[in-house]
């Protein structure tokens, strides 16, 4: 050995450098999360800061969702053409550098600008890093490699995303959401970089789209918007969601129209579908994303608008679950890698979970605290982590390089999807049962019953002790009262929200499982089908999915 070679640093081990990149897809997953939920919590102060109109800061919103669908799909294309290592790289660099730049601006057009950039890099980096996951580590450790991807894709943006902006927005100011994803999404870059793990194979190169992806973009925008804002314009009875629905269905339309007609190059890879597991599990993640989406909208609005939560108190509410989530996620990759239990064995325990969690939420009332509502949050938690690892799994496990970053984007979108369809039907059960409501209690208060005057007569006698005329008293306790029944109103109707998802479950659950068997069938008969070709003489049959 020579003094130099002496000299040099030892070479780290290769777990340690794959290990490198596992935590910077993990880290580049949750700077996506942060950014991606800055308008959760953080709508009032933006609105305020930027000036804008309710109809100009939807731009933001509709912009980050819309391109982040648009670049689920566009991943394959650029994984295909460039290193998945390299796509990762590039997009979070582009998503910490757009989030540098939104927080030094208040411009609205710039911040709309920022807004499209963020989403489609959100969109590119979480198919891609995921990619990498699957094709570049162990087929036997995806269980515990996918729980850890999960936390910063899934559990991250309905638990620990919610609660640190909440403290930023009370303690600071919503730039600082911004700035807080600089350093996550630099240190991930790093770890990339430096980190190192057996370069995952490439499929077929893909040439670009250059017809499907504007139609589906445009698909993709138009409906963020109608699902966004078609519950404030109350839907159809504004021209402009009519004109917006009309134009995205007919540009989703002919988009599917042009991926049939390509039938190969398309961005849309139809074979994905020959999977009966993949099928199956595209449209659990459309009903789960529905309920994973809406419940994250669900309890932070029920609590600062009924309860009259603080944004960290909201946040807050969710942390908790997290650490449930995670829990559940390693539980279920445990018994997957050590046990060798199905996949799907543990969907319906998480389902039942979720629908019970739902169902204990909706017995809240107006008086009901963090402590009331803490176990049917923490009952959420365990159930979504039950679900979603083992869909995931169950989407993917039989997958090859050549298909697998195209089965991730079509998944994720549906899934987004999903989300975005729950929590606008959600919101619009919730407007509407807020009048509704109202008009019913306002009804009852009108008719002067005893237990109604008793309290106008009450509340009065204690404001004028105070000291207050009994005229001004009189009129203080009709507005209170008035703002007791608003308060109701709005707690009777987030309890039905909440009692909506446990009941799309409820019918859902029957639906998935007669799906399950019907997919089944089907498999088993396209094995039988092509065994006896096999046995016939036919030559052999070139499989769909290649294990790696």
């Amino acid at each position: 050995m020579t003094t130099l070679d002496s000299l040099a640093p030892p070479a780290r081990p290769a777990a340690t450098l794959g290990f490198l990149v596992l935590a910077g897809i993990v880290l580049a997953a949750l700077a996506e999360a942060i950014a991606g939920t800055v308008l959760l919590l953080g709508r009032s102060d933006i609105i305020g800061d930027i000036h804008a109109t309710p109809d100009e800061f939807a731009l933001l919103d509709v912009g980050y969702t819309g391109a982040k669908l648009a670049g689920f799909l566009l991943a394959p294309w650029m994984t295909s053409r460039i290193d998945a290592r390299g796509v990762l790289v590039g997009s979070t660099f582009a998503m910490g550098l757009a989030c540098a730049v939104a927080a030094l601006t208040t411009r609205l057009d710039l911040l709309v600008a920022l807004r499209v950039v963020q989403g489609l890099s959100g969109g590119v980096l979480l198919v891609a890093g995921q990619a990498i996951v699957f094709l570049a580590f162990p087929r036997s450790r995806q269980p515990v490699l996918q729980a850890l991807f999960a936390l910063g894709a899934v559990v991250a943006p309905t638990t620990i995303a919610p609660a640190l902006q909440g403290w930023l927005l009370d303690s600071q100011s919503w730039t600082w959401i911004f700035y807080s994803v600089i350093p996550l999404a630099l240190s991930a870059c790093g770890l990339l970089l430096i980190g190192d793990c057996p370069a995952p194979a490439r499929g077929a190169m893909r040439r670009f789209d250059w017809v499907g992806f504007p139609l589906v973009s445009i698909a993709f925008f138009c409906l963020a918007y109608v699902l966004s804002q078609g519950s404030r314009w109350d839907w159809f009875e504004a021209p402009r969601i009519l004109w917006l629905t009309t134009i995205g269905l007919a540009a989703l339309l002919a988009f599917l129209g042009h991926q049939v007609a390509e039938r190969k190059g398309g961005l849309l890879d139809f074979a994905l579908f020959r999977s009966s597991d993949f099928s199956f599990a595209f449209i659990v993640s459309f009903v789960a994303g529905a309920a994973l989406f809406g419940s994250a909208f669900l309890i932070p609005a029920f609590a600062v608008s009924a309860l009259a939560f603080t944004p960290i108190d909201a946040g807050l509410l969710l942390l908790p679950s997290g650490a449930l989530f995670a829990a559940a996620l390693f539980a279920v990759a445990y018994l997957m890698q050590a046990r060798g239990v199905a996949s799907f064995a543990t969907v319906p325990l998480g389902i039942l979970m979720i629908m019970a969690a739902m169902w204990m939420l909706s017995g809240s009332s107006g008086e009901s605290g963090a402590a009331d509502m803490m176990p049917a949050v923490l009952l959420r938690g365990l159930g979504l982590g039950f679900l979603f690892l083992s869909i995931t799994l169950i989407a993917f496990g039989g997958f090859g390089a050549c298909n697998l970053a195209a089965g991730i984007g079509l998944f994720n979108a549906g899934r987004q999807l999903g989300g975005l369809m729950g929590v606008a039907a959600l919101q619009t059960m919730i407007d509407r049962d807020i009048v509704g409501n109202a008009v019913v209690l306002v009804s009852e208060v009108a008719r002067g019953a005893p237990a109604v005057i008793e309290r106008l007569a009450t509340v009065t006698a204690v404001l004028e002790a105070k000291g207050m005329e009994a005229a001004a008293a009189g009129r203080a306790a009709v507005a209170l009262m008035a703002r007791a029944v608003s308060g109701q109103s709005a707690v009777i109707a987030f309890d039905t929200a909440f009692n909506a998802v446990a009941l799309l479950f409820l019918f859902a659950a029957p639906v998935l499982v007669a799906l399950k068997r019907i997919l089944s069938r089907r498999a088993k008969a396209a094995e039988a089908a092509v065994r006896l070709v096999r046995n016939g003489g036919a030559g052999k049959q070139s499989p769909i999915f290649v294990q790696t």
